[in-house]
């Protein structure tokens, strides 16, 4: 007997108490409650995920994130998430002339203990044993 009770062996909809389910009329269920095979997806649901990008052996160290937009900060890696949320220390943003696009000029503005929002991140990189090259696609006048 599935769902009423009056011994038929029919679907019940609705109509009396002994049939009904929480949300209402129908006691045959549709796309919801328990069935075989979902307690494998369960656990695999419940196990913590692993990070795709691994920063914790860049903790205490000097990287380099740029992002959307151009923008670019450096500063010691104190913490991430799994987002690519990253908190740096002691960082600064590196201001690119943007007028002159030929122009290589540079500043730095201090902005000491920042949380960089990880879906705006394109490049995280460690800024030890890495150093700027000359670009090979200019080509000389």
């Amino acid at each position: 007997m599935r769902g009423g009770g009056t011994g038929t062996g029919h679907y019940s909809r609705g109509g009396g108490n002994a049939g009904q389910t929480r949300g209402g009329g129908n006691s045959y269920h549709r796309g919801g409650g328990h069935q075989g095979g979902s307690d494998d997806r369960d656990n695999k649901e419940k196990k913590k995920r692993d990070a795709i990008f691994d920063l914790k052996k860049y903790t205490d160290k000097s990287v380099r994130v740029k992002f959307t937009g151009g923008r670019e900060v450096t500063g010691i890696l104190k913490g991430s998430d799994q987002l690519l949320n990253i908190v740096l220390d002691d960082a600064y943003e590196t201001l690119h002339n943007t007028e002159d696009m030929e122009s290589s000029e540079t500043r730095q503005r201090h902005i000491g203990l920042v949380v960089l929002r990880g879906p705006s991140i394109i490049l995280v990189s460690p800024t030890d044993g890495s150093e700027e090259i000359e670009n090979p696609f200019v080509q000389a006048e």
